[in-house]
């Protein structure tokens, strides 16, 4: 039932309200409603947030987002982690709709006594709930007693009453009657990580492995040998560590070097396999150590001020103990035997999924129980194997049990799905997914995208933008040279908080397996790929110093660590694209301009029309920029000119000098 002023088509609102919306410590976006009344009577509209302790709240004005659309919104930051509620509320403005009335009905001299009359009752009702500290509540008396000075001209009565020390006095402690309520939404704020964060994935045992001698087998690199690979990643600015599965990996039907079905003597097999008589989930293959050693890589790991994440892909071998002790959780086939996992096309011999049919109360105990033993081992970030093709309400049911005890640990979705499943899944509880980043390349492609993740799904989806997997390699890098990694770098870490790297991307590594395949060539998935990094470094052949330098400007600016504040700017080439992105700081705000050359063949030389009041200037200001990849300062303005050069020059990240408005500047306080 519709309240006396209707409050209507309040956002964010996540699965018709039954979800809670999605928010970080300190992330700023917007709440909005739709709010309007009978007649011509002014109304007004604020948020009241309560925090995780439930009581009170905190009084957030809005304000009418265009003249006459009826749409409000106000900016909102919550500060500390937690279960959070808000609500829009909605009321007459008797002040407003007077102020209204009387700069026109005074100067023309109609009823102008009883007008100023009317005035002074409603800024005397109005100072009742204005505090007196500050010398607040006695302004707005002397304005209601000067609209009641017969001995002064009427303008004058008038003007005391409209002064703008007044205004912002009510505007702040408003005179509010008929007040009416939305319904109280949910909101979830979690810790940074889960919006802001660089990844570098890569597999423990391709480092310090070696050949066997005399064609024997090769000897796998272990955790203390991945150990040793910690500082570089550091040094390149990453934030996490994520491990491919590092359980024992079975036997039966292992799969050989580039996916062959039949696998030689020493293939090492596919870590997502998992499972043998060493162990299942909570094991860690031998060839890597011992949970000792796992737990020094964790503890290395954070020294370096790196978080380990670990791959959950819950499936097994035919070799995991599972098999044995719970048959009952696999797809019999007519002829008994277990269905293996499929893709089509591509098959998985070597992997059993899970059926969730017969037991699912006990697969998510056991899920449970292998999240929280590795949790005890220092992991407090999952990236989830192909979670689609589990049943989202097992996902609704292990997340929420876990995040209600540890709400800290992130859950990454590897959902390279259809929408509707990528969508749901990030509604239901998982904290970051991947997204289809990999296959957007054009201009058109990337702005329509964009615009989708940065706008009401934001809410609840959280984009993580890899650039590589070791299951993708895109036809942009296998054809585009050096130019091509350094441009998909460059786009991930300036359009999402969150990006990622698979390790031998720094070194432009873009050999498929075969032509208009995805698919590395000599994939490490199926075999150990030790890399020469100090040769690469010093023969020139790694992009390593561009990848720190830009996980160094997206540390030192606020603006690349949010989502929902993308901005497009017109170019008048379809290789070039241009886009801002700004947050309020103790510095007022930070605003970054990126502009990128999207052809890594070729030069482009373009104008770039940019939309000035969306930097927070007006359309003629002179707009002076530092380029943070050179250091260089430029003079900018409405309209500039830009060339870029694919070998030299492929992207220019800008921090605009002259500080603009901080966003959402309108007060808040508590009310009770």
């Amino acid at each position: 039932m519709l309240g006396r002023i209707p409050v209507l088509d309040v956002h964010p609102f996540v699965d018709r309200g039954r979800r809670p919306a999605k928010s970080v410590a300190g992330e700023a976006f917007d709440i909005t409603a739709t709010v309007f009344r009978e007649g011509h009577e002014a109304v007004g509209a604020n948020v009241v947030l309560r925090g995780p302790n439930g009581r009170g709240g905190t009084w957030i004005p809005m304000r009418e987002l265009a003249p006459g659309t009826d749409r409000w919104g106000a900016t909102v930051a919550p500060a500390v982690e937690g279960r959070w509620s808000y609500l829009v509320e909605a009321w007459g403005d008797p002040v407003a709709s007077w102020r209204r009335a009387a700069a026109v009905k005074v100067p023309a001299g109609v009823d102008t006594e009883l007008v100023l009359a009317e005035g002074a009752a409603l800024l005397e009702r109005a100072a009742a709930g204005v505090p007196k500290s500050k010398g607040r509540r006695e302004l707005v008396l002397e304005a209601a007693d000067a609209l009641r000075d017969t001995t002064r001209p009427a303008a004058d009565r008038l003007a005391v009453a409209l002064a703008d020390e007044v205004t912002a006095v009510l505007a702040r402690y408003p005179l509010r009657e008929m007040v009416t309520a939305s319904p109280r939404l949910s909101l979830l704020v979690e810790r940074k990580r889960a919006l802001f964060g660089s990844w570098y994935e890569f597999f423990p045992r391709s480092e310090g492995a070696r050949p066997g001698a005399d064609g024997g087998a090769p000897v796998s690199g272990t955790f203390r040998t991945a150990a040793e690979r910690l500082p570089a990643i550091a040094a390149m600015g990453f934030d996490v560590v994520y491990l491919p599965p590092i359980h024992p990996i079975g036997t039966t039907f292992r799969k050989g070097r580039d996916n062959a079905l039949a696998a030689g003597p020493h293939d090492v097999g596919v870590p997502w396999a998992i499972g043998s008589p060493a162990g299942g989930h909570d094991a860690v293959h031998p060839d890597l150590g011992t949970l000792d050693d796992f737990d020094a890589f964790v503890r290395r790991a954070a020294d370096l001020r790196l978080e380990v994440a670990l791959d959950f892909a819950l499936q097994c071998s035919p070799d995991h103990p599972w098999v044995r002790e719970h048959p009952e959780w696999f797809r019999q086939q007519p002829d008994g035997s277990i269905a293996h996992a499929e893709n089509p096309p591509k098959k998985y011999q070597d992997i059993y999924p899970l059926c969730f049919e017969r037991d699912m109360p006990g697969i998510v105990t056991e899920t449970l129980r292998i999240l929280r033993f590795w949790m005890a081992h220092g992991v407090r970030i999952f990236r989830v194997d192909n979670p689609h093709t589990k049943p989202v309400v097992f996902w609704e049911q292990v997340i929420g049990e876990i995040n209600r005890t540890d709400p800290d640990v992130v859950f990454l979705a590897e959902a390279f799905t259809r929408p509707a499943m990528l969508k749901t899944l990030a509604a239901i509880g998982f904290t970051q997914s991947y997204t289809y980043f990999t296959w957007r390349n054009s201009k058109r492609e990337l702005t329509e995208y964009l615009t989708e993740l940065t706008g009401e799904t934001a809410s609840y989806l959280r984009p993580n933008f890899f650039v590589n997997t070791p299951d993708i390699l895109h036809e942009y890098l296998q054809k585009g040279g050096r130019p091509a990694f350094e441009v998909r770098a460059v786009l991930a870490a300036t359009l999402a908080p969150s990006w990622g790297v698979y390790s031998g991307f720094e070194l432009c590594e873009n050999e498929p397996l075969r032509a208009g395949s995805e698919e590395y060539r000599n994939s490490e998935k199926y075999e150990l790929r030790p890399r020469d990094w100090e040769a690469a470094e010093r023969e020139g052949r790694t992009i390593a110093p561009l990848i720190a330098a830009l996980n160094r400007i997206r540390r030192r600016s606020p603006a690349l660590q949010q989502l929902r504040s993308l901005d497009f700017h017109d170019t008048d080439d379809e290789s070039v694209i241009a886009y801002s992105k700004a947050a309020a700081c103790d510095r007022g705000t930070n605003t970054v301009l990126v502009v990128v050359n999207l052809d890594p063949h070729n030069t482009h030389e373009t104008s770039v029309s940019l939309d000035m009041p969306r930097l927070g200037l007006d359309w003629d200001e002179p707009l002076p920029v530092r380029d943070e990849l050179t250091g260089e300062t430029y003079h900018w303005g409405r309209t500039n000119y830009v060339r870029l050069e694919p070998a030299r020059t492929p992207a220019h990240i800008f921090t605009v000098l002259r500080p603009s408005p901080p966003i959402g500047g309108s007060p808040a306080h508590d009310r009770q």
